[in-house]
């Protein structure tokens, strides 16, 4: 895309317009991607037209697809259409890579075509079996969304996160706004994935991201599990946000079952 304006690729305008369009997409179009992130949705939520689109995706539903500051519009299109999108790699930094990662590239054909979506990775966790809406994304970007109607409110869920350069402490913080919020207590279970980009010193004096995690988890009376491959990473899942989840933990392997989201034609 050679379109720019500033440090956005195009202006609000040829943006917007770019969104809403998605509800007029020719019947042969499949899979829409998010080209990258950085910053800018934000500026747009209150502009678009979530009704029409909405309307569109539950006559005809598409494969969206992205990550990063995309998560404000696809949690803003959950909460107010109730539509499933998939967190998962994006044109640039990932199919444009110089050379893609195999496992994210199976793992988003798997995500897109099989009705009912396995995962599995391991960590060190009480054994545990839940169930429930699995949504999320990037934390920042959720954050970003507290207090708007571009949150869903969603009880009973599994709240899957991710993030890039944020020291533990920042995504502590982040989370602590979400626990005093309120939203930490009403999930059944909560997935921290990928929190690479940054390195702890000697001033943290053993605060660590998984000392973070335990903090977090005697605070809360529900699994706070780590290690799923997802988010700011070559290697990622790509995960449905919107979908029904089953979450199993036998105390070594976690496993997510995923049902209910749309898979290609």
């Amino acid at each position: 895309m050679t379109r720019r304006f500033q440090r956005f690729a195009g202006t609000d305008s040829e943006r917007l317009a770019d969104l809403n369009q998605l509800a007029t997409l020719p019947a042969e179009t499949d899979i829409v991607l998010a080209v990258r992130g950085g910053y800018g949705v934000s500026r747009l939520l209150e502009h678009i037209d979530f009704s029409r689109l909405g309307a569109s995706f539950r006559a005809r539903p598409q494969i969206i697809c992205g990550h990063s500051d995309f998560t404000a519009f696809q949690l803003g299109l959950l909460a107010q259409c109730g539509t499933i999108t998939f967190s998962g790699p994006m044109l640039a930094g990932n199919f444009g890579a110089e050379e893609m990662d195999e496992y994210t590239w199976r793992h988003f054909w798997r995500a897109l075509s099989e009705p009912e979506l396995a995962l599995s990775w391991e960590n060190d966790a009480p054994a545990m079996q839940t169930s429930g809406t699995v949504w999320g994304g990037n934390l920042a970007m959720l954050i970003s969304l507290v207090g708007t109607p571009f949150l869903p409110q969603i009880d009973g869920g599994i709240l899957v996160v991710e993030d890039i350069n944020e020291h533990p402490f920042r995504v502590e913080r982040m989370l602590l706004q979400l626990y005093h919020a309120g939203i930490l207590s009403r999930q059944k279970a909560i997935i921290l994935g990928s929190f690479n980009g940054t390195t702890t010193t000697d001033y943290d004096a053993g605060y660590t991201f998984e000392e973070m995690r335990k903090t977090l988890q005697q605070r809360l009376n529900i699994p706070v599990l780590s290690g799923l491959p997802f988010g700011h990473e070559p290697q990622t899942v790509t995960l449905p946000l919107g979908a029904f989840g089953e979450l199993v933990h036998d105390g070594v392997t976690s496993r997510l079952t995923l049902s209910g989201q749309p898979v290609l034609r």
